[in-house]
């Protein structure tokens, strides 16, 4: 029996929307002790629920899309927590696969806005005390949470997991986690923990800094077998086995990653005890908006798809091949701070040419006049997204580069409203 939200205070206005939006330029500040403590004064929440914690650099949001689908087709009361949202705040909730209402979040903000003003608490630290609230309060069995930074210090290891996930490793945000591989490992192997199980896509050169934890881990390609046959735009028939049984299941996930993010959300969905009828189900019904995601426009077909470092690069180059696409046109935006260098020589053997542009509320994006002198391929300026949809040509373009850029052109393109506030996490 799903419990009844009962309102304890007003809607909440623009100005805590705000508050909580301007918490952002305070910049990310790793530690688990601010978010420990508001958690203590909202009752510790967390303690009410079973955790999933996902990292990884690449892949997390695809596998706990995954995973709390073949969850919730398990009949378990499942939430869903992500970052960062595309268009609405409200995404980053998802309960039984359906996002919470707009509504419910800002009365549940509102409650959660003064603890975290004693606590000094950041953006992301007071959002994830804010998912763990919610999911409290309507009764969730089981939460897959995905890690916002690294994971020995982000917000979401406060939660105590029943097992967690580690996609892989690349070179991402090195000014914080480090800029060697077993740097960046070293911490994303925080959210494991001793003896408890833990399922890993991280290569064998890797392993042994995850070993290390001394979690109960299992490896895709060493522990559990796995292979895929590609269905086209359909996306890719999965067979997967492992010491817990073998299955075959069909993912909509595009890309040979997709379909390896899927066979190890299968892997983390078997090692919880989900019966292979529920993977099936979840796993047909798993849906990732704005990666490797197809949109019609008004003369064609547009490829979302969130590739901002180079090794999501790499995977977006891989799949438009394995789709049998050639040279198309881009919408490109990034944000300033990445290897911005490293993703245009990834994928510009890839492009017809580039349109440039920026997401209008981030103030983290490149400069696009800027960009140019990284292509060789013919550019194009646009002030905005909206006028870079205007020169797309007829037939399928791809839209990649910064996901606030996507989330700037998804509503655009579905005919829905978008947000103001500026985007920084």
């Amino acid at each position: 029996m799903c419990p009844r939200w009962r309102r304890t205070s007003p809607p909440i206005p623009d100005a805590d929307l705000a508050w909580l939006f301007g918490r952002q330029r305070f910049g990310v500040h790793p530690g688990l002790g601010r978010v420990r403590s508001l958690l203590a004064r909202l009752g510790d929440p967390q303690q009410q629920f079973g955790a999933v914690l996902v990292g990884g650099t690449n892949g997390k949001g695809s596998v706990s899309a995954s995973l709390s689908a073949m969850l919730t087709a398990s009949g378990t009361r499942t939430g869903l927590f992500t970052s960062p949202h595309l268009t609405r705040f409200a995404e980053r909730f998802v309960l039984d696969g359906q996002e919470l209402s707009s509504d419910t979040v800002r009365d549940a903000l509102h409650r959660v806005r003064p603890l975290a003003e004693e606590t000094q608490a950041s953006f992301f630290e007071t959002v994830t005390a804010l998912g763990c609230l919610l999911f409290a309060e309507a009764g969730v069995q089981v939460a897959v949470m995905e890690v916002g930074l690294g994971g020995r210090l982000d917000a979401t290891n406060a939660l105590e997991p029943l097992l967690s996930v580690i996609t892989n490793v690349g070179l991402d945000h090195t000014a914080i986690l480090g800029d060697t591989l077993e740097a960046i490992a070293g911490e994303k192997a925080g959210i494991l923990r001793p003896g408890l199980p833990a399922v890993t896509g991280v290569g064998a050169a890797l392993l042994k800094v995850l070993e290390a934890s001394g979690a109960d881990l299992w490896a895709l390609g060493r522990d559990a077998r796995w292979e895929a046959q590609p269905l086209g735009w359909d996306g890719w028939r999965v067979h997967l086995a492992s010491a817990l049984g073998t299955l075959s299941f069909q993912t909509p996930l595009l890309g040979a990653h997709g379909a390896g993010n899927a066979a190890l959300a299968a892997l983390a969905a078997q090692r919880l005890g989900l019966p292979a009828a529920a993977i099936r189900a979840g796993a047909a019904q798993t849906r990732w908006p704005g990666r490797l995601e197809l949109l019609p426009t008004w003369q064609g077909r547009l490829l979302l798809d969130g590739a901002h470092n180079p090794d999501g690069a790499q995977a977006l180059r891989a799949a438009l091949a394995g789709l049998g696409v050639g040279r198309v046109p881009f919408i490109f935006g990034a944000s300033g701070e990445k290897d911005i260098a490293g993703v245009v020589r990834e994928l510009e053997a890839c492009m017809s040419r580039v349109i440039l542009t920026r997401a209008a509320h981030s103030p983290r994006a490149a400069d696009p006049a800027a960009l140019a002198a990284l292509f060789s391929v013919p550019t194009q300026l646009a002030a905005t997204p909206a006028e870079a949809l205007s020169l797309l040509p007829p037939g399928l373009s791809v839209a990649c580069g910064s996901l606030y850029l996507l989330g700037e052109l998804r509503p655009l393109l579905l005919g829905e409203a978008g947000e103001d506030w500026e985007r920084w996490q």
